[in-house]
């Protein structure tokens, strides 16, 4: 009777497991190729996968890597942040010395010395049809391509009290920063006004009133999809509908961990978080964490589903360390930046093994 139940409670845990996305995983480093096996930033243009690590901006192309340096104009040797114009094919390249345009082969740079670029360390970058924003360590900027006339956003006219800018997102409709210590700033394209979105309780180490706003002010990462947004910070995760907050920490949610480098969601619902204890992913019901296991360092995947059990898939592949710090997509496949390297996730068919 016994063997009766496990056997049926793991073949549940099968089929459980098919409906969230599982992968074959193949990780790239300095062995393969990479500047840096310190890997920032990933972007997706195709077939092409452009990689920024702490020591130059790398891309993949039909099986090989080039590697673009400060001699190839780059503005500085760490590459913090990619973002693509998917209708030019222009990458915009945040460093921590500039603001770099990677074009029809050329690199071109941009600083506080040649441009309105407010500050030289650029923590994140978006485009917005002929719009680039760009988030700094002295507040964000906006610039048009078309005029090539800048705009600088910080506490003399948003109702940010920090200017640390960390990161930026833009839909048609809104932009969102998240600001390092200010919470997140929203601006209304129609209206040209900026709100600002804070932690009620005003508390950094523990979350007071859950659910009532966002999880904590110490924001690194937002993601606006379908008039969704998600807030990723230090100390867990806030998504917004305009309307009513939804928290999730490590607690009582499948986070592996509180302290959040990158959202990116997909529709609103489907959603990806990268952590200092490894990738996860949220449908709305179910979460799966990607990761080599903290302890023994083996290929590990865990899904927790809606109840709070959480079972251990097999599998035999992880990304190249548990500590990420952002994705992009590539059809149903996934480009994973670690602190040890490039995963790419080759998503699997039901019955793959």
């Amino acid at each position: 009777m016994r063997a009766t139940i496990i056997a049926a409670f793991l073949a549940a845990s099968a089929l459980f497991a098919q409906d969230l996305p599982r992968f074959r995983w193949e990780n790239f480093t300095t062995a393969n190729g990479l500047p840096d096996n310190r890997v920032y930033s990933v972007c997706v243009d195709g077939g092409r996968i452009w990689a920024g690590t702490d020591n130059g901006l790398a891309l993949y192309e039909n099986g090989k890597w080039r590697v673009f340096t400060t001699a190839d104009g780059l503005a500085h040797r760490a590459v913090l942040y990619l973002a693509l114009d998917k209708k030019t094919h222009t990458l915009w390249i945040a460093t921590m010395g500039g603001l770099s345009r990677y074009s029809a082969g050329r690199i071109d740079s941009f600083t506080q010395l040649n441009s309105g670029l407010p500050n030289d360390v650029v923590y994140g970058v978006t485009v917005q049809g002929d719009l680039v924003w760009v988030a700094t360590a002295a507040g964000g900027a906006r610039l048009d391509t078309r005029t090539n006339q800048w705009s600088i956003f910080n506490e003399r006219n948003t109702p940010m009290y920090e200017i640390w800018t960390y990161n930026v997102t833009a839909a048609e409709d809104k932009v969102y920063y998240a600001v390092w210590g200010s919470g997140v700033l929203e601006y209304d394209v129609k209206t040209e006004r900026w709100l600002k979105y804070d932690d009620p309780d005003n508390e950094n180490e523990i979350v007071l009133f859950k659910d009532q706003g966002l999880i904590h002010e110490i924001t690194t990462s937002v993601s606006y999809v379908n008039k969704i947004l998600w807030a990723a910070t230090y100390f867990g995760a806030s998504r917004y509908d305009g309307r009513n907050w939804r928290n999730f920490l490590e607690k009582d949610s499948g986070l592996p961990s509180n302290f959040l480098n990158q959202v990116k969601t997909v529709d609103g619902t489907r959603t990806w978080f990268s952590t200092d204890k490894g990738l996860a992913y949220y449908d709305g019901v179910q979460w799966a964490t990607y990761r080599p296991a903290l302890d023994t360092h083996a290929p590990e995947m865990l899904v927790r589903d809606a109840a709070g059990t959480v079972t251990h898939v097999a599998v035999t592949t992880a990304p190249a360390f548990h500590y990420t710090f952002g994705i992009d997509f590539q059809n149903d496949d996934i480009w994973v930046a670690t602190a040890k390297g490039l995963s790419h996730g080759i998503r699997m068919k039901p019955g793959d093994k």
